[in-house]
């Protein structure tokens, strides 16, 4: 007998096999218990979810020889038949390869006639996107009043394709991608069926490359055996998929906390004589690098399912919150522009190059004497404490509290001096925001800010918690650099989170936006046409239509 492979020999035959899509099953179950069938539905989702599975289990619970119910007997002859895929009233249908009308009208020209041996004629079209403008067209009649003994069931990974005439006809159920452990568990599951002996990390490497889908998964724990000679092991599995040990990635993640620029590169030289698929490794580095700011802000929402808790709880206390964000942004840039790069490994340098090079670094500053930041000796400056290890930072701050301070940089050697401050009323912090030529973020940075304080060379600014997100060091800078070139003088920039005591600029342009629509729709309520209009015919006015004309 020729080998089956995994992922047909293992493809559930009732809902309860079914792994994962309970909110789907469940609905699927009570509509055939309770009797109230619907005539057309469609299942989403990507590849290897469910979809056509499920489909091939309800056409089953459709037709099984001992009624319809949610759980077909199995055993006899009609189920047997459309588990063998010979199921004459189960016409499976590829719309990729029935995309031009005239196979469509063909397709629907024996819907009219009864089944020939069961209960219902089921119509599976897979990948029903792919139909024509034509072809969904002449589906439409059919598909919204079929004859009592047919219904449909389709399957798309693209529903946006769709038309909105052929969702609106149709009971739809979006399948989920199965989440990594559920993957892993099942794998283990066939594995201990089959007798073949594994290593569970392997399994997880597996899952994980699988990427949602359990076919996928499976796919690839065929390959595996095949690769591994009869049994799946971790070190293989790794060679097989090009993956690296999680150990290595740890390691590398250290070195950036340690700003070891040399232990960096010495780690990818590492990496580099294994062959590895640097975009792998850094789907893994994205990935520690989600686990270590799930420990620094819900460490109970993090399991030891990886077996290394103790390493992200070490790296956890070792980079600072705004670090762990601003390395997982750049390595999600990264990704995208890593197959632009001349060769993987130098665009993989680079990113974590980037990484060194943009490393967040704040002066935190305290009212207490006692942790008051040192002064070098013969300096006027204070010493800039790092915040990259919370274990160093001095007692008594507070990193989420404390305001990063933008120092003016020196005038280079030879320069002209700074042109004397302007007469600027930095107090009327709303008109200046107005005057600054800034955009993005800077700009709505300084919208949610309001004037504290200001003695010539400082400026102090408050941000309300709410809106500390755009509290970033790249935004400050542009809103440091706009206040110099307003004032022709180069200042230190200040920015406390607290809640500010009076109205952010941005908080008075939507008092002012406010009133502007009050008074439009005063206006138009009040107008003698629309009265006319009202009094007559029983017009009303719809609310939310009417608009300022400056808008």
């Amino acid at each position: 007998m020729s080998y089956q492979v995994l992922a047909r020999k293992w493809r559930p035959r009732i809902f309860s096999e079914m792994v994962g899509q309970d909110h789907v099953v469940r609905a699927l179950s009570n509509a055939l218990d309770n009797d109230r069938l619907h005539h057309a539905y469609l299942f989403t989702g990507t590849r290897g979810v469910g979809k056509t599975t499920l489909a091939r289990i309800f056409a089953k619970s459709l037709n099984c020889e001992h009624g319809v119910g949610s759980t077909p007997c199995g055993q006899c002859s009609i189920c047997r038949q459309i588990d063998e895929g010979r199921f004459v009233d189960l016409l499976e249908v590829d719309a990729a390869s029935r995309t031009k009308v005239d196979q469509t009208r063909e397709l629907l020209d024996n819907v009219p006639y009864a089944p020939v041996g069961g209960r219902y004629k089921v119509y599976l079209i897979d990948e029903v996107h792919m139909f024509s403008s034509s072809s969904f067209n002449a589906l439409l009649k059919t598909l919204e009043e079929p004859p009592p003994h047919v219904k449909f069931l389709l399957a798309t990974t693209d529903p946006q394709k769709v038309p909105l005439t052929v969702l609106s006809r149709c009971l739809q159920f979006n399948l989920k991608r199965l989440p990594f452990d559920q993957i892993r568990d099942y794998l283990q599951q066939i594995l201990e069926k089959e007798g073949i002996a594994h290593e569970r990390p392997a399994l997880g490497l597996l899952a994980r490359g699988a990427d949602g889908s359990m076919r996928d998964a499976l796919s690839l724990m065929d390959q595996a055996i095949a690769f591994c000679g009869g049994q799946v092991t971790e070190q293989e599995v790794r060679s097989m998929l090009g993956a690296i040990s999680q150990d290595r990635v740890h390691a590398l993640l250290a070195a950036l906390a340690a700003q070891a620029a040399a232990e960096v590169m010495q780690q990818v030289a590492g990496l580099a004589e294994m062959a590895p698929d640097f975009s792998g490794v850094l789907q893994d580095l994205l990935s520690l690098l989600h686990r270590v700011a799930l420990v620094q802000t819900v460490p109970e929402a993090l399991d030891d399912s990886a077996g290394d808790l103790e390493q992200v709880q070490r790296l956890a206390r070792q980079l600072t919150p705004e670090e762990v964000q601003l390395f997982y942004q750049i390595a999600l840039i990264g990704q995208r522009d890593l197959p632009l790069a001349p060769d993987p490994r130098s665009g993989f340098e680079m990113i974590l190059l980037r990484m060194l090079a943009f490393r967040p670094e704040m002066e935190v500053t305290t009212a207490a004497p006692a942790t008051a930041p040192e002064r070098s000796a013969g300096s006027g400056s204070p010493k800039r404490v790092k915040t990259g290890n919370p274990e160093t930072r001095p007692p008594g701050t507070n990193p989420r509290g404390v305001g990063a301070r933008l120092k003016p940089e020196p005038a280079p050697e030879g320069a002209s001096p700074p042109k004397p401050v302007m007469n600027v009323d930095l107090t009327q912090w709303h008109q200046i925001v107005g005057s600054l030529k800034l955009g993005g973020i800077a700009l709505q940075l300084a919208s949610n800010c309001v004037f504290e304080s200001w003695d010539g060379n400082q400026l102090e600014l408050r941000i309300d918690p709410a809106h500390v997100h755009l509290k970033v060091e790249s935004s400050q800078q542009r809103l440091c650099k706009a206040l110099e070139a307003l004032l022709g003088t180069r200042l230190g920039l200040v920015i406390e989170v607290d809640k500010p005591a009076t109205d952010t600029p941005a908080r008075l342009q939507e008092k002012a936006r406010d009133e502007r629509q009050r008074v439009a729709e005063e206006r138009i309520a009040g107008d003698p046409l629309v009265k006319n209009m009202e009094e007559k015919f029983g017009a009303r006015l719809i609310p939310g239509s009417v608009r300022p004309l400056d808008e």
